[in-house]
């Protein structure tokens, strides 16, 4: 699927609506490729009020949903390895049964469920960005 900022928020609520029972979803891309922008729409569609914000620093973001359930924003991106990932809780809530969308994740490949959404975004060069899934479980 291609998107842009114009449409973003009907790529946000096409992506829930194919993502099925995934908790965990990995997004790849490439600095600039739209990662934070694209799960700021995503939390926007599920009635995240809270401010979204790239957890660089803080590695975890927890934004409340309007149902009183959890989306954890993580990003690896400081991260060095597994071990780090797994001493900074990460691979607990992973694992937690939340939603969790993280980017980065190829940083720390091992810690991840066997049915992690693998979400690749390509910056086109128009601007728009190509979002692809792959998972091992129907999508």
């Amino acid at each position: 699927m291609l998107f842009s900022l114009e449409n973003i928020s009907e790529a946000a609520q096409w992506f829930w609506s194919v993502t099925g029972d995934h908790s965990v979803v990995a997004f790849h891309g490439q600095m600039g490729a739209g990662k934070t922008t694209f799960i700021k729409a995503l939390c926007t569609i599920k009635g995240i009020t809270d401010v979204v914000t790239s957890p660089s620093f803080s590695l975890i973001n927890e934004y409340r949903l309007p149902d009183g359930g959890s989306i954890f924003h993580i990003d690896l991106y400081r991260i060095r390895d597994e071990e780090e990932a797994r001493q900074a809780g990460i691979e607990d809530v992973l694992y937690s049964g939340s939603v969790g969308l993280v980017e980065w994740p190829e940083k720390a490949p091992g810690i991840f469920p066997p049915d992690t959404l693998e979400v690749y975004l390509d910056v086109i060069p128009d601007g728009s960005r190509r979002i692809k899934l792959e998972s091992t479980s129907e999508v």
